[in-house]
This record gives C-alpha cells, structure tokens and sequence, in this order.
C-alpha cells in the first residue's frame, strides 16, 4: 500500500494543491514544485516563479504524445542536421544523469499575447491539460488538427515528454510527477518547477524539508513514488 505521504500527496493534488518532491540522492539531487496541469492557475505560476524559481514545464504522458503527434526536441535536432549540421553535434547524448533529455516543443496557447505572463502560462498550461483529456477519447487525427489550431510554437511552456514506460527505464521529475498525476486520477500531466537557492544553485534537500513543513505541503522522496507506482501498476 502506498505510504501515507503518497496518499496525501494525491489528496492534494487532486485539489488543486502543490507537492513538492525530490528525485533521488546521487542524480539531479533536486526538488521540484508539483501540481496538476488542469489545475494551473496564475496564482499557481507566481508561486512556482518566485519560491521555485527554476524552470516551469509542464509533462506529457505516452498516450498525449501520441495524440497530438508531441517530438522530442532532440529527435527534431536530429532531424534537422542535414540542414543544419551544427544540429547534429548538440545532441545530449552525454547528460551525467540521465539516459535521455525529456525535453520536448514548446508551445504557447494562441489566444495568449507574449505567453510569458502569469496569465498567459497559467492558460497555456490548463489549455493544454484541457485539450489532452479530450484527445485520449477522441478519434484519430482530430486531436492533432485541434493542436495546431490552438496553440503555436515556439513558445513560454516548455513541454516535457515522459519516457515510454514511466519508472522504469528514467526516474526524473517528469515521470515523477506524471506517476502522481495518474495515481491520483487526473489528466497525465504535470507542471513542474525546480526549486533554487539564494545560493543560485539547486536547493538542498534539508531547506526544501523546511520549505515544506513551513507552508504545510507534502515532500515526497523519489523511492516513495516509485514504489507506489509498482503497487497501483503491479509491476
């Protein structure tokens, strides 16, 4: 059974709230911001910007990949060096932590301005939420016309793809995140933000404890996410 933090993580999430969670000591040794993408809200992306501080993402599981045709950036960066054979020297096939960049398109909502906004992220995020959940019901192709109809890119929202089965083969925050997103019964996908210090490095996972406990949110450790995931999927 998954352990009490993890139920109460997915409480929250469910209403609306943010979770914080580290990944895992000898890898980024980070603690992200973590909160539904549906629930996106300005106020939420003021949050994420001024106590994070890092970069806001926002996941995307296997199935609205595959919905909306979603690339990996660095597979467009290959697909661009006989154009541009610089392109094809910047692959990131040399991440010390990490089999793989998550690192996807990024996209603005069209009905945005200059898409930095709270406002305009906040939309960008829920937009996109909104438009995934109807895209794993939809029929094929719909959901890829509707894509391109409402958002553009480049854009402000960095998308994150997660790897094709989640907690298995990469153990990031955007499979984290998206892990909890879905044992929690919500759209799959999460918005995501690095915490950081006035040291201008990464937050230590002691001050991110004491953040937490301060503004009473849940901080939950990478183990305890991956073992749930193996209890909800049987693995």
């Amino acid at each position: 059974m998954a352990s009490t933090a993890v139920l109460d993580a997915l409480s929250r999430l469910r209403r609306g709230g943010i979770v914080l969670v580290y990944d895992a000591d000898g890898r980024e040794e980070e603690t992200d911001m973590v909160i539904a993408s549906e629930h996106v809200t300005p106020e939420v992306i003021m949050t994420l910007r001024k106590d994070a501080g890092g970069l806001i993402c926002t996941t995307a599981d296997t199935r609205i990949q595959e919905a909306l045709g979603l690339p990996f950036l660095s597979e467009l960066f290959l697909g661009m060096a006989d154009h541009y054979p610089v392109m094809k020297g910047l692959i990131p096939n040399d991440i010390p932590y990490d089999v793989k960049s998550a690192f996807g398109i990024t996209i603005n909502h069209r009905k945005t301005f200059t898409g930095i906004t709270d406002e305009d992220r906040a939309m960008t995020i829920r937009e996109f939420a909104s438009l995934s959940k109807r895209a794993l019901t939809s029929e094929d192709g719909w959901a890829k016309a509707e894509f391109g109809r409402s958002f553009r890119a480049p854009g402000h929202v960095h998308l994150l793809n997660t790897s094709r089965h989640i907690l298995e083969t990469r153990f990031g925050h955007t499979e984290l995140a998206t892990a909890l997103v879905i044992m929690a019964d919500l759209v799959p996908s999460a918005t995501v933000c690095e915490m950081m210090g006035d040291d201008g490095k990464a937050l230590s996972k002691d001050k991110a404890k004491q953040y937490a406990e301060a503004h009473g949110l849940v901080f939950l450790e990478g183990a305890d996410i991956v073992q749930a995931w193996k209890e909800a999927t049987d693995r």
